[in-house]
This record gives C-alpha cells, sequence and structure tokens, in this order.
C-alpha cells in the first residue's frame, strides 16, 4: 500500500521491510530487544505529517501511533 504522500511510500516501504524482518527474525522467536527500525519509522512519520499539512488533511484531536509518540514531529 502507498504512503498518503506520494514522497513518504519510499520511506514506508523501507519502515514495513525493516519492521517484517525484526518481526519475523527476532520477535517471533523470542528476542524482545529494542526495535531496530524507530529511526526508519521517525523518517516515515515526519513525510506523513508533512504530506498531511501540505494537503490541508484536517488532523486536529487525531492520535498518532508510534514509537514515544514524538511529540516535537519536527521536519
Amino acid at each position: 500500500m502507498n504512503s498518503v504522500g506520494e514522497a513518504c511510500t519510499d520511506l514506508k516501504r523501507e519502515y514495513d521491510q525493516c519492521f517484517n524482518r525484526w518481526f519475523a527474525e527476532k520477535f517471533l522467536k523470542g528476542d524482545r530487544s529494542a526495535d531496530p527500525c524507530t529511526e526508519s519509522f521517525r523518517n516515515y512519520q515526519r513525510c506523513v505529517h508533512k504530506a498531511i499539512r501540505d494537503k490541508d488533511i484536517p488532523i486536529e484531536g487525531v492520535d498518532f501511533m508510534g514509537p514515544a509518540k514524538d511529540k516535537g514531529h519536527g521536519d
């Protein structure tokens, strides 16, 4: 599935691949160590937030999921 922002699709795929690899190769085998994909997720999240702002999609009051729910979305 593509991202909400066309420019974010590659970042989404990068994160999805990282997460799926970690989940299958580590988590499901009992390794509960930290998710190594946090930085990939944050890069994707920043891109999505920018795309949402650029498209003037109202998100007031929407709670976003993600590692540590980064309050400072940075750009």
